[in-house]
């Protein structure tokens, strides 16, 4: 389950969308010991928030960041996240992406073609940052035929430990004005949504590929 606590101060339209990594812990030590790593993996949350994704949304904008767990290690999820030019590759709404000139480079610009469902058929997305070092990528919307004007996003991806395997932390933020006739609430609702079926989607990809290479390394 997803859900929203507040966060930033008033006016920034900053809010945090959580996915929880799994049930809660037993009794005893056993219960001390999850509580304890539930302490340290919202710290880390907080401190891969502050340094990475900072943003400064205007008083006619909404800005938020949603979370994921997928257990599956950091160099399969980042395979997936990282290819601008195959958004298709685990995000369920892109029917077809082009890439305008063919390379990937830092301001290169895809096309991407959006499946029935949503209400759009055609984006232009322009990749902003791509790191393989500290695995982020960002991506700004520079036209297409929806009302996600100034859109701009970065998602970046970490390693924990989920069950004593390898897993991996995805952090997706954004930022976009609010459109005419919407709430900022409509708007951070509207581009959560989307976003938490993309992250789910990427979960079950990154592990099914897990499962298909059981002996894939801890990514440091």
């Amino acid at each position: 389950m997803v859900g929203l606590v507040g966060g930033g101060g008033a006016g920034r339209g900053w809010r945090l969308g959580d996915e929880a990594a799994g049930g809660g812990g037993g009794g005893g030590g056993g219960g001390v010991v999850a509580a304890a790593a539930a302490v340290a993996g919202a710290a880390a949350e907080a401190e891969h928030m502050r340094r990475l994704h900072s943003h400064a949304p205007g008083e006619h904008q909404c800005s938020s960041a949603l979370v994921k767990h997928i257990k599956a290690p950091v160099h399969l999820v980042w395979s997936l996240v990282r290819s601008f030019d195959q958004p298709q590759r685990y995000k369920p709404f892109v029917s077809r992406c082009v890439v305008r000139g063919g390379d990937l480079e830092i301001g290169s610009v895809r096309e991407v073609n959006v499946k029935t469902g949503l209400p759009a058929t055609t984006s232009t997305e322009r990749l902003e940052l791509l790191d393989d070092d500290e695995h982020i990528l960002s991506v700004k919307f520079v036209g297409g035929d929806h009302r996600l004007r100034n859109y701009s996003s970065i998602i970046t991806v970490h390693p924990e430990s989920i069950d004593g395997r390898p897993g991996t932390l995805v952090i997706e933020s954004f930022v976009v004005d609010v459109p005419d006739g919407n709430t900022k609430d409509e708007t951070c609702y509207f581009v959560e949504a989307v976003i938490k079926c993309n992250l789910t989607s990427l979960a079950e990809v990154s592990e099914r590929l897990a499962v298909q290479s059981p002996t894939s390394p801890l990514e440091q």
